[in-house]
């Protein structure tokens, strides 16, 4: 079974792509990104940690993304998977190798979605999400039917509690400061590959093209 990861800033459309590649590829997708919304969502323990977390900007806990993943893992041992939010750290890279290899699986190959910073702000401004589904929408590129309003259930649209500007440029330069060293890490094991682009429709044939032979 193929493992797959996609690297990228927070914005730089690492769900909608991922969503396009599993529909495409048969993959399921494990976003840390949206386990730990849900939990936000539903207000749990861990919940109330993490929107504290991300509320001042900064990356959520090693610790708490692991316990989800283990999980995770455990759970999808017979399907094709697409890690999408992490690793964004050297140290999550080898945690996550050694918990792959006791799944015997291992990192095939690892997407950085290269886009301008700008790029990234201006989409975060638009974006509104439907959150107990995770269905998210930008109000340039991608709108709903009804403004304000879910496609498929009627319900209200709203923001993610991680996307004010201020807290988003404060992500974007958390992961800045990690990413030289983590695209290091996979260019050295030969898994790295960088597409570059401001929307999907531009990354997405990159992507396809890259990773198809992998499913041949």
């Amino acid at each position: 079974m193929r493992t797959l990861i996609f690297f990228g800033a927070p914005g730089s459309g690492k769900g909608t792509l991922s969503k396009r590649f599993s529909q495409h590829f048969k993959t399921s997708i494990v976003s840390t990104g949206d386990m730990l919304r849900k939990q936000v969502h539903e207000k749990t323990s861990l919940g109330k940690q993490v929107q504290e977390t991300l509320s001042r900007g900064s990356l959520v806990a090693d610790t708490l993304v692991q316990s989800i993943l283990v999980e995770e893992l455990a759970s999808q041992q017979s399907r094709h998977l697409l890690l999408d939010g992490f690793p964004r750290t050297v140290t999550q890279a080898q945690w996550l190798c050694t918990a792959l290899s006791k799944h015997g699986r291992a990192a095939d190959a690892v997407v950085h979605l290269d886009v301008p910073e700008d790029v990234i702000l201006k989409r975060i401004e638009d974006r509104w999400i439907h959150a107990p589904s995770g269905r998210t929408y930008n109000m340039s590129f991608n709108p709903p039917k009804v403004e304000g309003v879910d496609d498929v259930t009627g319900e209200a649209l709203s923001k993610r509690a991680d996307d004010d500007l201020d807290t988003i440029k404060a992500r974007i330069d958390a992961f800045n400061q990690t990413t030289t060293p983590i695209l290091s890490y996979y260019r050295k094991k030969g898994l790295l590959k960088t597409v570059t682009g401001e929307t999907s429709d531009q990354l997405f044939p990159q992507i396809q093209t890259s990773l198809k032979p992998l499913f041949l």
